[in-house]
């Protein structure tokens, strides 16, 4: 494959993991995988096209391996308030929550379902506690 083939499969592939919502940083290693193989055809390599897809494979595999933890890591892992949440914090209930039972409740500007895993029920306009998280729930116990 000419050189100008891969640095375009390079930069589509940087510009999806780019646009993409959840980012996972994949992509990325694999798009510089490609612009490493169209630059090492650019500068006279003359790989045979076997060649440049194994090299592209071992290319992207050796990014990933070394580098996506670290570039993860860095760009979600250091937010502030990212490993605890908000368990701790209070919320008032615009509505009514049984022990046992789902709601929704805007919280930072966000619907959010919450579940009373406290033994007595919360009232409209009463606060609870957030006493864990658990993937997009907030479990609340009454103050």
């Amino acid at each position: 494959m000419p050189w100008w083939s891969w640095m375009i499969i390079g930069a589509v592939l940087l510009g999806v993991e780019l646009l993409g919502v959840d980012a996972a940083f994949y992509l990325v290693f694999v798009g510089f995988a490609a612009m490493v193989v169209g630059l090492l055809e650019l500068s006279g390599a003359g790989m045979e096209v076997w060649m440049q897809w194994i090299s592209f494979a071992v290319v992207a595999v050796v990014l990933m391996v070394l580098f996506r933890q670290k570039l993860y890591g860095m760009m979600r892992g250091n937010a502030v308030g990212y490993e605890t949440g908000p368990a701790g914090e209070t919320v008032t209930l615009t509505d009514a929550l049984e022990p046992g039972h789902d709601g929704r409740l805007n919280f930072r500007g966000t619907d959010w379902t919450v579940v009373n895993v406290g033994s007595v029920s919360i009232g409209a306009g009463q606060q609870a506690r957030i006493v864990a998280v658990d993937g997009l729930k907030l479990k609340l116990e009454p103050l």
